[in-house]
């Protein structure tokens, strides 16, 4: 019977991610009717890597009216000093040094709200500093705004993934949006449930990020972009997902160490920093995506003779189709869907990381910080 129910699981997971194949908006070259001014803001820490590369390209957006301003967050290396040599050469761009973190907020936050209030436009958009746009990105940003009436416009960038540990897990960030968020529940259904959103980029109507009240509102939450997600449904506005579609992409990490850390960093507080509920969910995730691809070859020295071998059949079918349909939608390796248990297997030990940070550090620690939770207690 327990299989059964997890075949079920699959079928379902399957018809949401049919769905979303169909209904999940893209950007696209677009013309606007209209145009309205926008901050472009870039919280950066450590960053001289990227941040050469990531402001040329968004002064060299096709809009005729933005501004760019970029916050230092106390970085350690020269992001100051290369962001501010190019800030000399146009006037669009202002550069300027955070403030000393206060007492009940988390770094990101803080330099977001910062970057808020010296923001002019009427249109604000929070990118980070290894995001890359296109040309003709913030065209089709503004004209899905417009069209869609969005109060929050949040895209996931294509991820551009090199290294085996990212072909491995940084799909599976979308594998989850695709297959277990349905996009029309999110864009017409009021209750935050059906929320979601990427702190890689997000584009807000002025009005509606004042109304919630900003990053002020989620200053302890370590995975803020969820939080006004959260707060715009609560206030009954529009949230609308995007994919960027190579309008907009970033290659997040590089190594394993890389990528263990960045998702460890969110993922207990994507499951409501609950140990019990991670814990929850990686089993739930072998049950549906490990065990199946072990029944089914070994079935026949295993006691679960029932079903088999039909049964793991349609179960290995079913989800390496589900991770394939998310990596056709997201621009990912088709064939890295046959390696779906190593994914399940590498999150496990991600989720290991995050367990050991909250055990021993008290929460997670990303760029020389630890990312203390300290939601509970403002």
């Amino acid at each position: 019977m327990i299989w059964l129910v997890a075949l079920g699981v699959l079928i379902l997971i399957a018809c949401i991610g049919v769905l979303n194949t169909l209904t999940f908006p893209r950007l696209r070259p677009a013309r606007l009717r209209g145009f309205p001014s926008v901050s472009i803001l870039v919280p950066a820490r450590n960053e001289a890597e990227h941040i050469e590369e990531t402001l040329n390209r968004l002064l060299g957006l096709k809009y005729p009216d933005f501004e760019v301003v970029v916050l230092d967050d106390a970085s350690v290396d020269d992001t100051f000093v290369r962001a501010q040599t190019i800030a000399r050469r146009d006037p669009r761009l202002s550069v300027v040094r955070g403030q000393p973190l206060p007492a009940g907020w988390l770094g990101k936050n803080w330099a977001c709200h910062q970057l808020a209030q010296r923001a002019k436009g009427e249109i604000l958009i929070f990118t980070d500093a290894d995001v890359r746009w296109e040309p003709a990105a913030l065209d089709a940003v503004l004209h899905l705004l417009q069209q869609t009436h969005a109060d929050l416009l949040t895209v996931w960038p294509t991820q551009e993934t090199v290294t085996w540990s990212e072909r491995l897990v940084v799909p599976m960030m979308m594998f989850t949006i695709i297959n277990y968020l349905p996009e029309l529940a999110v864009r017409y259904m009021p209750w935050p449930v059906f929320a979601a959103a990427n702190g890689q980029c997000m584009a807000f109507r002025r009005s509606a990020y004042q109304r919630i009240g900003g990053h002020a509102a989620v200053r302890a939450n370590v995975v803020e972009d969820m939080g006004l997600a959260w707060n715009i449904k609560r206030h009954r506005m529009h949230l609308v997902m995007a994919e960027g579609n190579w309008l907009i992409h970033t290659r997040m990490y590089r190594t394993w160490t890389e990528v263990r850390d960045g998702f460890a960093k969110n993922i207990l507080a994507g499951h409501g920093n609950k140990p019990f509920f991670l814990i929850l969910s990686g089993i739930f995730h072998w049950w549906l995506f490990v065990v199946p691809w072990l029944w089914l070859p070994l079935g026949w020295l295993l006691p679960w003779h029932e079903g088999w071998p039909w049964l793991p059949l349609m179960m290995v079918v079913l989800g390496g189709g589900v991770r394939a349909l998310s990596a056709a939608v997201t621009h990912q390796r088709l064939q890295d869907a046959l390696l779906l248990p190593l994914s399940n297997i590498l999150m496990t030990v991600i989720a290991g990381q995050a367990l050991v940070w909250h055990y021993r550090y008290g929460g997670p620690r990303w760029k020389g910080r630890t990312l203390a939770r300290q939601a509970e207690h403002l």
